[in-house]
């Protein structure tokens, strides 16, 4: 991975003012517009990519197109944004819907044809522009909760058509459906010695005081320091109706009056998502939840919306010169909190030492590296990682031990592992798994004789693991034998305690129909379509089948009378 310094440094921070459309947009929804999440909220490997908007704690609220326009793509996941439509409207702009209970009129029909069409649930299909067109107002589905969400509520985004960079939606007129006076709430300041620097005597991170000052902006106690440093901050916004913590829209630093770090959460691409974590203080986050924006760049990284300059946000300290630092956090309302931090320059003897190196192996962000012991290696293409940092690596036990989860990976690194302590009847039956505890995960497995290979994006401690015990399937309300003819759906629970399932397949009378999956439940659903039973006898059947090819079949019959 390569990163361009043109791209980040620059002498003036104001960002480009696109005209986005303001009157061309409807809300998706006919209730006041909530916000449980905003554009740009920081989320775990990603930023938040449009807004989620409250449906009042329930699913089913119509959901509209927003202008007029076609669905131009309909993808059906059990994780991320569970069931999605995007409609391609002609004033450049894509709006997409997600977390969909389901979908109707046309566009469900088009939907369960292709379901059946291709026999599976996750699907992705892209209409032709005359094959669904919308007018704006139309109602296209029911709000839900599926996929990844953690809750009812519909995920509303707005992209550029031909970039598909996702774009604030508050940009399209829809701050009049906000009330906002409330300013951003920075919880926490803290400065970060960088190499051999000392801040406050210390050789490691520091919380800093902050006291409010009469003017309503806040003073953090002095820092003394030598060589250099940056900071950091804990920072939320609130609005005037929702009451829950979302983003920070803006985020802008000064050294003695000159400006020298700032993000603003206008538009990016989804290939710059994973950067939120370069952008937060990774390893803070895994051991106490609390994510730490970095107001600095150690390493520079390909993240759109930061504007620095030469030193990427880094605060040298000179004898003999004090300098005042300024944080300032605001709304897209101009609501602003700000923040002084007092710098001045201090030799002094630190007395808390920085956190002892435990490891020999040192990782260059811009050079391939490979690690091999005995039987396993692990290689890093350059660009895995977001700086250079001491790694922990070691061999024992039969297992491969790659540092831990504290450090962020931004692409994929390689495992291989040669085992040959298997009989050749059990080898497609292991994947590697990282193992924590007495507990493992799947990754995605290729094996060549005895040699086995995958890829994370996770550090921490790999293995070769046997998994010969087959999925299981268990049905919500037993149907054996029994006449259900008032019943409008049958469900199950499946799951694996291993690999994972890959795979799932309902068949009624022999031909197959659709069971839609929801991964927070472990659930599979059908519900029952008159046009595919028979009268009388119905035999069903269902195989799951796991990430090895372990299967289960559970077979079971019932009786239906289609006389009404």
């Amino acid at each position: 991975m390569r990163f361009s310094l043109l791209t980040l440094f620059f002498c003036h921070f104001a960002f480009a003012q696109t005209q986005y459309p303001k009157n061309d947009f409807r809300p998706p929804l006919d209730i006041p517009m909530q916000l449980s999440g905003n554009f740009g909220e920081l989320r775990p490997n990603h930023f938040h990519a449009g807004f989620d908007l409250k449906t009042n704690q329930r699913e089913g609220l119509n959901v509209y197109a927003i202008a007029d326009g076609y669905v131009s793509r309909i993808k059906i996941s059990t994780f991320g944004n569970g069931k999605c439509i995007y409609i391609t409207h002609a004033n450049g702009y894509t709006s997409v819907y997600g977390h969909l209970q389901t979908t109707v009129g046309e566009i469900q029909e088009y939907v369960k044809k292709n379901h059946y069409k291709e026999k599976a649930y996750e699907i992705e299909m892209f209409p032709k522009p005359n094959e669904l067109p919308v007018t704006k107002g139309q109602l296209i589905a029911l709000s839900g909760n599926t996929g990844s969400s953690e809750g009812p509520h519909l995920h509303f985004e707005i992209r550029d058509t031909k970039t598909e960079f996702v774009i604030n939606p508050i940009f399209f007129g829809f701050d009049k459906n906000i009330k906002d006076t409330k300013k951003p709430t920075i919880s926490s300041v803290y400065v970060y010695p960088l190499g051999n620097s000392t801040v406050n005597q210390s050789r490691q991170p520091l919380l800093l005081n902050v006291a409010l000052q009469k003017d309503g902006t806040y003073l953090a106690s002095k820092v003394k320091a030598n060589g250099k440093f940056g900071f950091g901050i804990s920072a939320v916004d609130y609005d005037d109706v929702s009451f829950n913590k979302n983003g920070v829209f803006n985020v802008s630093t000064f050294l003695n009056g000159n400006e020298n770090y700032n993000y603003q959460f206008n538009t990016y691409s989804f290939d710059e998502m994973r950067f939120v974590n370069a952008l937060i203080d990774y390893g803070k986050y895994k051991k106490s939840g609390q994510r730490v924006q970095k107001l600095f760049m150690k390493t520079p990284y390909a993240l759109s919306i930061i504007k620095t300059d030469s030193l990427r946000g880094i605060i040298p300290v000179e004898p003999n010169l004090a300098s005042t630092y300024r944080i300032e956090v605001s709304d897209y309302f101009g609501n602003l909190s700000a923040i002084t931090v007092p710098v001045e320059y201090d030799a002094a003897t630190p007395i808390v030492a920085a956190e002892p190196v435990m490891s020999k192996y040192l990782i260059k962000v811009n050079k391939d590296t490979n690690f091999e012991k005995d039987n396993m290696s692990v290689f890093f293409p350059a660009g895995t990682f977001y700086d250079d940092f001491n790694l922990n690596f070691d061999v024992k036990n039969n297992r491969i031990y790659i540092h831990d989860d504290t450090v962020p990976v931004h692409s994929n690194f390689t495992i291989t592992i040669k085992d040959d302590s298997y009989p050749e009847t059990l080898r497609d039956k292991l994947f590697i798994g990282r193992i924590s505890g007495n507990s493992s995960s799947y990754n995605g497995t290729i094996r060549k004789g005895d040699v086995f290979t995958a890829k994370s994006k996770t550090l921490g401690q790999f293995g070769i693991v046997l998994d010969t015990v087959a999925p299981v399937i268990k049905i919500t309300k037993p149907v054996e034998g029994k006449w259900i003819s008032d019943q409008k759906k049958v469900e199950f629970i499946i799951s694996d305690a291993s690999s994972g399932i890959k795979s799932y397949n309902g068949y009624l009378n022999g031909n197959w129909i659709l069971f839609e999956y929801e991964n927070k439940t472990k659930k599979i659903t059908h519900t029952f379509d008159d046009s595919l039973l028979a009268e009388g006898a119905n035999d069903l059947k269902v195989e799951v089948i796991d990430n090895v090819g372990n299967s289960t079949i559970f077979e079971t019959h019932f009786f239906r009378s289609q006389q009404k």
